[in-house]
């Protein structure tokens, strides 16, 4: 792995604690600010919706900015949110402090991605974009857990002043190992707000909305499914997420693994088996092996399309990518907040605990759906467009302004592909 992987994935891992820590230190803030458990729980929803409205402001507001000076700027206010949240000395001042931690969560994803794909060969890009998202993945295996521990039994507070830790750490790696390029971050604003115009990249956001929200209507409820339904003690919890933790760790490799070969193969074998597995939730709740299982299942299934769905929108807005990406994140946590909503919906309507996971396999019904339709609209672009010649690519390796159609080619220093074609694809993906 290049050390410049590295360090986005450094940072990616400290984002993705501050993320997932605060759920099991809920009590604990609850206790020491003297506010409900429901109202401490605004730090959780508050974040993911600083998500969704910091990953497009936060890019537009960078784009005169390099892609390694926007990096570094995110992680500093990174550090600044986790530092504020750690020293809140009333409730409102802790959730300053989160959403200004979480206004750094989508651009440094959406950047990160378009970095990490510009490190690399071109026929490796959704690897290394793997890469960077392992450190999130593994955020919620080796990072949140002991971060829990720790917040309950020395402190909460002690845990984001570890997470702020995490983030200088991550700063230092990505001010010593990421490549200073000249190019801007965005060439220019208009130009990224352009990529907007091909509806395949709002396609490829809806799939990312319905696919990965599908998971969270399972795993926001997933506490009380595991005491109530399955009988697992309180305290099992935390492993249980761990073990989901590390199908998350195992999709997000076979998704970087198999999304540069066969991105739309890739994305319908994860998404029907996302949505058998969330249908076969409903019967393995009831037994502790089997929903353990199956929550192994859900991650691995789940989080093998997030490779590919960030790839896809990132090729469809190949001339302006950065702000597309960033969105496309926004649109993970988008799909969170429905999922989580519907969920709670159909528990207050009386159907129970394991009602979700059918709210879950409807949601995915509807992605594969949006993925069939994006790809047949793909195909009769490509038959009624004349071809256009690509531009010649360097085999130096990859560069900021190489042509991600002409990558897509591979070995080949320059091919004809159809206009209007989505970047970075190659005539087999579409039949993939």
């Amino acid at each position: 792995m290049p050390l410049a992987l590295l360090a986005l994935a450094i940072g990616a891992f400290g984002i993705g604690v501050t993320e997932f820590v605060i759920m099991g230190l809920l009590p604990e803030v609850s206790d020491s600010f003297g506010v409900s458990i429901p109202t401490a729980g605004y730090a959780v929803t508050g974040y993911a919706l600083g998500v969704v409205i910091g990953a497009p402001f936060m890019t537009a507001l960078g784009t005169k900015l390099t892609r390694k000076q926007m990096l570094l700027m995110l992680m500093g206010l990174f550090i600044a949110g986790n530092l504020v949240t750690a020293l809140a000395p009333a409730f409102g001042v802790l959730l300053m402090g989160r959403v200004l931690a979480s206004f750094t969560h989508g651009a440094f994803f959406g950047v990160g991605s378009v970095v990490a794909a510009d490190l690399v060969a071109p026929n490796k890009r959704a690897g290394a974009i793997a890469s960077m998202f392992m450190g999130l993945t593994l955020a919620n295996v080796v990072g949140a857990p002991p971060g829990t521990l720790i917040g309950q039994h020395v402190g909460w507070r002690v845990t984001f002043f570890i997470v702020a830790a995490l983030g200088v750490i991550g700063l230092l790696g990505v001010a010593k190992w990421v490549p200073a390029r000249p190019e801007p971050a965005a060439a220019e604003l208009r130009k990224e707000f352009g990529a907007f115009r091909n509806p395949q990249v709002w396609l490829a956001m809806a799939m990312t909305v319905l696919g990965f929200g599908g998971v969270f209507a399972a795993i926001t409820y997933v506490t009380p499914m595991m005491t109530e339904t399955a009988g697992f003690a309180e305290s099992s919890v935390m492993w249980l997420l761990a073990v989901f933790g590390l199908g998350m760790v195992a999709g997000n490799m076979i998704g970087g693994r198999y999304a540069d070969r066969h991105p739309m193969r890739l994305l319908y074998t994860s998404l029907i088996g996302l949505g058998t597995v969330l249908g076969l939730f409903t019967l393995t709740a009831h037994d502790k092996i089997a929903a353990t299982f199956t929550l192994f299942l859900i991650g691995l299934f789940g989080f093998a399309t997030v490779p590919p769905l960030q790839k896809r929108v990132m090729d469809h807005a190949a001339e302006a990518p950065t702000l597309a990406s960033a969105a496309n994140i926004a649109a993970f946590n988008l799909g969170n907040a429905l999922a989580a909503y519907l969920g709670g919906l159909v528990i207050s309507a009386g159907f129970g605990y394991t009602a979700p996971n059918v709210v879950g396999v409807g949601l995915v019904i509807s992605a594969l759906g949006v993925a069939a339709f994006s790809a047949r609209l793909e195909r009769r672009q490509q038959s009624g467009a004349p071809a256009a010649p690509s531009r010649v690519v360097q085999t130096g390796g990859p560069t900021a302004g190489t042509s991600d159609a002409a990558a897509a080619a591979g070995a080949e220093p320059a091919a004809k592909l159809p206009a209007g074609r989505p970047a970075a694809q190659s005539a087999a993906d579409l039949t993939t």
